[in-house]
């Protein structure tokens, strides 16, 4: 399965730990990650300016990231009429990035799941994907 984090996925993931850091490693040893140019702008600043990670700490997860398949920021994104333009952008790098899930902790986001052209969840949503996936192999 083809997996993309929304930017707050994987801020809880590399500030805490809990199910978003159990989704991400699992996701890297299992899965195929996907991530956008889009959220690893937002993640850096996030984890600089809110979370306060070190400059080397922040490098260490870019690279980590950067050893996935890595969308650039798409020309145009779909649309969908999502309130906050950043959600736009991220929601089409998914898609771009021929994403099979977007996993996100954004309520704007999961509100327009329905009308999507994939599928959003939120972390329990992909953890129970995932286990009904993992149970079929």
């Amino acid at each position: 399965m083809k997996v993309f984090f929304d930017t707050n996925v994987l801020v809880a993931a590399f500030a805490t730990r809990g199910l978003c850091a159990d989704l991400v490693t699992h996701v890297l040893l299992e899965h195929a990650l996907v991530v956008g140019e889009v959220v690893i702008a937002e993640l850096r600043d996030t984890l600089r300016k809110k979370i306060k990670l070190p400059k080397d700490t922040i490098d260490e997860i870019e690279a980590l990231l950067r050893e996935s398949s890595v969308v650039k920021k798409p020309k145009k994104h779909l649309g969908l009429k999502i309130t906050d333009a950043d959600d736009e952008w991220v929601v089409a790098s998914a898609v771009a990035g021929g994403a099979d899930v977007l996993v996100t902790g954004d309520a704007v986001v999961l509100s327009i799941a329905k009308r999507a052209p994939l599928r959003i969840v939120n972390p329990r949503g992909l953890w129970e994907l995932l286990r009904r996936a993992d149970s079929k192999k």
